[in-house]
């Protein structure tokens, strides 16, 4: 089932709460949520009325609030140590879906023996069937309540985000992708260590998903594209985030800017944030182009690894240039194409999205109401070109979409699945109730060598039966 946008007319996903294509809000996708950096679904929960808990956990106060659930400071009374108390709120006790979840929280962090990770000493139930998670308690503050007071120096900020990234590197390698990663869901302690916490979003490879694909669930000012736009996720999100940490902890603000949820899923689909060169002019060099590759729209283009960022990281740290990020190579965007190469490409995409729109406004006067534009084909055979071709297939079809002659323009995700595929144009037409199909290549040359990137024409297609 597909919703179509009442902005731009592009289908979407019925699960989905913003439209892929202009972020604007879906029928029935509901009121704006009032703050982008809590984290969605947050519970309201129940205090712990008992002072004493499992009989053994004496309750000291109350530290937090999390995705799912309450932190409080207890004392160990059998093992004479402090700990945090972290409970499943009260109403969810009984929900399987929320036991469930909590206790993969459980399992994910424990199976993370790692010094920037919080540790996890067991998951219990209290007397009145309430589960808790006793984890360590570190003396020390938050990254949040730190960013809030000044920027962070840069090698303090460095220090933190290669801390940040070995732990998720560690966590990867588990197949555990965090999903929620964020200043206040890493706490600095007295002794300068940084420790991830909070694995209640994570999801473990290989286990049955606990929210539906198409289903946004995070803290938005953090999330990557393709989890503001609800697909599935790997461990480049969480690159996406951690980049996303270390231009806050730079300058002090979000990359991304909105008020509300709908604006900022704006912001991160379709703008690119200040420069963080124009807020702090002490960066080491390499360390803005760090930035850039992690916030890469692209998830091809962005860090493929936690391992390849804190190769770069290190680099850097050591007063070497990164080997993997490049300066401006993926940044910006012409004409609504991401920027994603330093190649002469202007002249070629204008005569490419010139000649779409010649063809949805043949010489004859026919028009058409409804559209798709097919995957561009990669005639170079450098897999490593791909998102070139998908950043010129996302750009057409944004523009496309911006036409008032056009009703319905089909999102990209809906097409995606035709790539490769020798399925007849006149049954993807079918399937994608259209009146015509735009196919095309595209053709990428180094300049200095043969030439600019070259756009081969494509074809408007009205499909028949034959």
């Amino acid at each position: 089932m597909t919703v179509t946008c009442p902005k731009c007319h592009s289908e979407n996903t019925d699960s989905s709460k913003f439209c892929s294509s202009c972020a604007a809000p879906l029928l029935g996708s509901g009121p704006e949520t009032p703050s982008p950096t809590k984290t969605l679904q947050t519970p309201i929960a129940g205090r712990i009325t008992s002072s004493l808990v499992a009989g053994k956990y004496k309750i000291i106060e109350e530290i937090g609030r999390s995705g799912m659930g309450v932190v409080y400071k207890a004392e160990d009374i059998k093992l004479q140590r402090t700990v945090a108390l972290k409970f499943l709120p009260a109403q969810w006790t009984t929900d399987p879906e929320a036991r469930e979840r909590f206790v993969q929280e459980a399992r994910a962090a424990s199976a993370l023996d790692h010094q920037n990770i919080c540790a996890i000493y067991e998951i219990a139930e209290t007397e009145d069937g309430r589960l808790y998670i006793a984890m360590a308690f570190y003396e020390g503050e938050s990254l949040r309540d730190k960013i809030k007071r000044e920027p962070l120096k840069v090698d303090e900020a460095l220090n933190f985000a290669v801390q940040v990234a070995q732990g998720l590197a560690k966590a990867h390698q588990k197949g555990i992708v965090h999903r929620d990663i964020k200043p206040a869901n890493i706490l600095l302690t007295k002794d300068g260590a940084a420790k991830i916490v909070d694995f209640g979003l994570a999801k473990p490879a290989g286990q049955v998903k606990l929210t539906r694909e198409g289903t946004m669930i995070g803290t938005v000012a953090y999330m990557s594209p393709e989890q503001a736009r609800g697909e599935a996720v790997d461990q480049r999100t969480d690159i996406w985030s951690a980049g996303v940490v270390l231009y806050e902890m730079l300058s002090g603000r979000l990359p991304f800017k909105g008020d509300y949820e709908q604006t900022l899923i704006h912001s991160i689909l379709k703008s690119e944030p200040e420069p963080i060169s124009r807020t702090r002019k002490d960066l080491p060099k390499g360390l803005a182009q760090i930035i850039d590759k992690s916030l890469s729209k692209n998830v091809s283009a962005r860090y493929q690894s936690t391992e390849e960022l804190l190769e770069d990281l290190g680099a850097v740290a050591e007063g070497l240039k990164p080997l993997r990020a490049k300066a401006d190579l993926f940044r910006g965007r012409i004409f609504g194409l991401k920027k994603v190469y330093a190649y002469p490409i202007t002249a070629g995409l204008i005569a490419f999205i010139a000649l779409a729109l010649l063809f949805v406004f043949p010489k004859r006067g026919q028009a058409f109401e409804s559209i798709a534009v097919l995957p561009l084909e990669n005639l170079s055979g450098d897999p490593r070109q791909e998102y070139f071709s998908d950043g010129m297939h996302e750009a057409l079809i944004t523009n496309l979409a911006q036409l008032s002659s056009l009703k319905r323009v089909i999102a990209r995700s809906s097409v995606m699945r035709f790539k490769g595929t020798n399925t007849p144009l006149h049954k993807i037409a079918q399937e994608l109730r259209v009146d015509a199909l735009i196919t095309g290549a595209v053709l990428m040359f180094r300049p200095g060598k043969l030439g600019p990137c070259i756009p081969v024409p494509g074809r408007m297609t009205k499909p028949s039966n034959g």
